[in-house]
């Protein structure tokens, strides 16, 4: 069964063995909608299972994050009226256009189009992909867009970030609950994995004028209002001790000189985050 989060919100946890995101159902008194669609076919019949035995109103829409294959490829399975960012939709319609067998995915990675871990996932989750069939998205928003689903309201908004510059967040103002999805990770898609200090304070001044007391995050356990902006203060001041600096030793130094203790093993991840952003530039 789903698990409940609060009031009318549920979500199927993330399973990192084949990079299944975790998904969301919004419950009002009139329809449902869905947070994102599944890696697969199989991903999004699971999920329609477990809805299916649930007494809820009537399933309207599916809601999507961005245009990650581990957030779309469940789309055509769900058979549902669909809804993204118009940057989301002509990602899909390009998607639309490649192939997904072995050899396909293997010469994307070699361009570097795609990258190996999500070839892999793909590989591991549809061993064979005959059929896959994608959609694009039904209804689009520019900026921000509310659905009433009767008693409960939901908002998509538009924030962009690092990771995905199309994505969005799914915020239940009557739960407190935000689906942040995959906004609030690293840019893995141009080179190596890197933060952009800007970026990541505009992203946050976006998600931190909600009053959210969960964060449902694509790829981890969901985390209280406290536990993300622990992670997410500690993440900003890693940025501001990095600063422009381009050296991982200078910037560990720093780092140590400014909070006198070794950065721990995370820590440093995200400091040679920062500082592959500012090669980058």
């Amino acid at each position: 069964m789903l698990k409940k989060l609060a009031d009318r919100v549920y979500y199927m946890p993330h399973y990192s063995e084949t990079d299944r995101p975790a998904l969301g159902l919004i419950c009002g008194d009139e329809y449902s909608v869905i947070v994102d669609s599944g890696n697969s076919p199989a991903h999004a019949t699971d999920f329609l299972g477990l809805v299916g035995k649930m007494d809820i109103p009537p399933v309207k829409f599916v809601l999507i994050t961005h245009w990650h294959w581990d957030h779309i490829f469940g789309m055509n399975t769900m058979d549902l009226l669909t809804i993204s960012h118009e940057d989301t939709k002509e990602k899909l319609q390009y998607l639309k256009t490649l192939k997904w067998d072995d050899a396909s995915l293997d010469a994307r990675v070699e361009t570097g189009e795609e990258i190996e871990f999500c070839r892999d996932m793909i590989k591991r989750e549809m061993p064979t992909r005959d059929h896959l069939k994608l959609k694009v998205p039904d209804i689009t928003f520019t900026d921000i867009m509310e659905l009433d689903l009767g008693g409960v309201t939901c908002v998509a908004e538009h924030v962009g970030g690092v990771h995905a510059q199309d994505s969005s967040i799914i915020y239940v103002p009557d739960a407190k609950v935000m689906f942040v999805a995959d906004c609030l990770y690293q840019d893995f898609y141009s080179g190596e994995w890197s933060y952009d200090l800007e970026d990541l304070r505009t992203l946050l001044a976006k998600i931190k004028k909600y009053d959210t007391e969960w964060y449902v995050l694509g790829h981890q356990d969901p985390k209280t209002h406290e536990e993300m902006w622990n992670f997410l203060d500690d993440l900003t001041s890693i940025g501001e001790i990095v600063g422009q600096e381009i050296s991982l030793d200078k910037a560990a130094a720093r780092f140590k000189e400014v909070r006198s203790t070794d950065p721990s093993e995370d820590q440093l991840e995200f400091i040679q985050n920062f500082v592959n952003g500012n090669q980058k530039k």
